[in-house]
Parts: structure tokens; C-alpha cells; sequence
């Protein structure tokens, strides 16, 4: 687990360090294919926009002014910058996440943004923190198909929501079995593919932690839209200065790896077997909804 945790914390350092922004032609065209307006886009600082996005939760979150929201992964603040209008200054948004370069970018966009009402901490996901019950709506982009406890971070969304709080993701889950070459791959997990699970998981452990009403879609977005930043396989968008984003703590060749990368999805059809899904779940209002779990604190 902690090699995983190595291996995308230095990956999405090296995007958060690189030059990449809204403003590039690809990773703009890699969120309008994902769901965001150019309205939208222009509305926040350009260097929040990294290319990361499989989705736009914050068209399914339906934030309202004075809301408390929470973005786990938020990267370079593009969520947290879109909730906090919506919110509102009565509202708050806080972003986390576990890689401190890109916290720091995220703070400076906060900051050259003219922000008040959003803060970010650095965490892992499934240990926020946060107070029990604090918080309206949990939102998320292409992170939770990182993490290695997924039903960890399940529970830690309900703890921290309020009752009848809810859950908005966009994320990668499977519709079928993986090419074993990717399923084993690390450059295939950093690269938001080989750590997804399947979609009838995803449900089951979303209502094992004690949610309801939950709903998986599958957006039908082409997953082959990240190729649209020049050099990029998977949702692994580059580095700049000829480095490669996938790097790996572990793997001293960087280029290596995101080399194995490339060629994997050059030789198989990731539409195939993964869909970026919009999720949606519900923290019941009452403990006797709860499957009798201790999830409505």
C-alpha cells in the first residue's frame, strides 16, 4: 500500500510542478470532454485545470449558498473554485489532499483567485480531517479509483457528512475484467485504470458504509480524451522539460514507466473494459435507515 501511495503521490507531484494549465489547448479540450463550459473553465484560475478530470461532480452535487463541501483529491482547487460559487460566502468548501505540491498550487490559485471560502488541507483520503457530521456534500474527480482501502474511504464519507448528506463523484470504475497486463501493471494503477473496481463493488461498498439511494451511471464519455494533451496516456497528464508524469518513487527510469504505460494503452481498448460513472449516495437522516451501522453520528 504505501509503494501505491509512493508511486501517485510523486506522479501527481511532478503534474503539479509542471507548466500545465487551462490555458493549453489539450487540457482544455480534456475537460470540455469531461463535462465542463467554457464558462465554466474561464471562471477560475487556469492553473487549476491540469488535465485530471474524468467528470464534472459539480453539475450532480447540486450545491446550494451555505453549504459546507468537502473535494477529497481536489489537485490544483478546479472543484473547489467552481463549489465555491456556488456555495457562496455564507458557504465553505475544503479541499484535500495528500500530495503537498499540489496543495500549494491549489493554495496559490486560492490566493491569486481572490477566494475566501475555501481552505485546503494535506491528508490521505481515508483518514480526513475533519469532525464527525460536518460536513453537507463530498465531492470527488478520478481519485477515489486511487485508493488502495476503498472501503475505508467509503466510511470516512459518511462519517464526516451529515445526516441526509450526500456523495457526488466522478471517478473510473470497471464494466469488465481487465487485460491482465494492465490489471498488474503500477504505471496502468498511477494511471487511474488498474486501481478501479468494478461498478456492482463500487455500489456494494458504498451501501456497506451505510449510504442509500446510491446511483452509478455511466457518463459514455471516451476515455481516450486525455490523448488530447499532447504526450498523455491514461489520465496521466505530463510533466513539462521532457519529464515523464508517471514517475514512480520506486522506479528510478521514470521515462520506463510511462513508456509501459503508453504501450499498454496502445495495445488495449480501455473503453472496453473501464467508464468514467457519475456517483450519487445519500447518508440517511435516521440511524434505523442505516442498516443498522453507526454511520448517522
Amino acid at each position: 500500500m504505501a509503494e501505491i501511495l509512493d508511486s501517485v503521490r510523486s506522479k501527481y507531484g511532478a503534474v503539479a510542478e509542471s507548466t500545465l494549465s487551462g490555458n493549453d489547448a489539450g487540457v482544455k479540450a480534456v475537460a470540455e470532454a469531461f463535462g465542463y463550459s467554457a464558462d465554466e473553465l474561464t471562471s477560475i484560475p487556469a492553473e487549476a485545470n491540469m488535465g485530471l478530470s474524468c467528470g464534472n461532480p459539480t453539475v450532480t452535487a447540486h450545491l446550494r449558498p451555505g453549504e459546507v463541501v468537502v473535494d477529497l483529491g481536489s489537485g490544483g482547487g478546479l472543484d473547489v473554485f467552481l463549489a465555491a460559487k456556488k456555495v457562496g460566502p455564507e458557504g465553505r468548501v475544503i479541499g484535500i489532499d495528500m500530495t503537498p505540491a499540489m496543495i500549494e498550487r491549489a493554495r496559490a490559485n486560492a490566493v491569486s483567485g481572490g477566494y475566501t471560502n475555501v481552505e485546503f488541507y494535506q491528508s490521505t483520503i481515508d483518514a480526513i480531517p475533519l469532525p464527525d457530521a460536518s460536513v453537507d456534500c463530498v465531492i470527488s474527480n478520478c481519485v477515489l479509483n486511487l485508493a488502495p482501502d476503498k472501503p475505508a474511504v467509503f466510511r470516512e464519507i459518511a462519517r464526516i457528512l451529515r445526516p441526509g448528506g450526500r456523495l457526488a463523484v466522478s471517478d473510473i470504475a470497471l464494466k469488465g475484467e481487465l487485460p491482465e497486463a494492465i490489471a498488474r501493471s503500477m504505471a496502468a494503477y498511477v494511471g487511474c485504470i488498474a486501481g478501479a473496481i468494478r461498478i456492482d463493488d463500487y455500489r456494494t461498498g458504498l451501501l456497506a458504509a451505510g449510504f442509500e439511494h446510491v446511483e452509478i451511471v455511466d457518463s459514455g464519455a471516451d476515455l481516450n480524451a486525455y490523448a488530447k494533451v499532447e504526450n498523455q496516456s491514461g489520465c496521466c497528464s505530463p510533466a513539462m522539460d521532457g519529464s515523464a508524469c508517471c514517475s514512480a518513487a520506486t522506479v528510478p527510469d521514470t521515462a520506463t514507466l510511462h513508456a509501459e504505460l503508453s504501450e499498454l494503452l496502445n495495445q488495449y481498448d480501455v473503453n472496453a473494459a473501464a467508464a468514467s460513472v457519475k456517483v450519487y449516495a445519500i447518508k440517511p437522516k435516521s440511524a434505523a435507515s442505516c442498516c443498522g451501522l453507526d454511520c448517522c453520528a
